[in-house]
């Protein structure tokens, strides 16, 4: 018999965990604070994930989520594409080496996922997608703190 009071349960669309460095979250709050005049969506978008983040000692920080000067390899589940980019602060920023500002609508939505996360990015020319993080390999040396 179907309990008729429990609403059906619907496949959940919550956003992935998000693991941040103590190191780099300094850093990262001022890029947004920064950022508030400039691009307020994006902004906001990035300080709801430091909020909702939860802050490790760098030494506490797995290799498999994805911090400043990580690289990372995710797919389109869309297209089935897959890319690898390196996620930098915007000073480091260099799209021809696939070096991605974390004030970019991909990089906020890549900063502090693991591997095997799925999320949705909405591209600058508003189509939402979704991704999955395939890999994540850790920075090999750390940058600047």
């Amino acid at each position: 018999m179907v309990e008729m009071n429990k609403p059906a349960k619907k496949r959940s669309l919550r956003a992935p965990k998000v693991m941040i460095s103590a190191d780099d979250l300094a850093h990262i709050e001022a890029l947004a604070e920064g950022a508030l005049h400039r691009n307020p969506a994006l902004a906001d978008r990035l300080l709801d994930e430091l909020g909702r983040a939860r802050i490790v000692a760098p030494s506490k920080m797995p290799a498999n989520v994805v911090s400043i000067g990580s690289t990372v390899t995710y797919r389109d589940e869309t297209t089935g594409l897959e890319k690898r980019v390196t996620l930098v602060f915007p000073e480091d920023a260099d799209i021809t080496q696939q070096r991605v500002s974390v004030l970019t609508p991909i990089g906020v939505a890549l900063l502090g996922l693991a591997e095997g996360a799925v999320f949705h990015w909405d591209t600058r020319a508003d189509q939402r997608r979704m991704l999955t993080v395939i890999r994540v390999e850790p920075p090999a040396v750390k940058g600047r703190a």
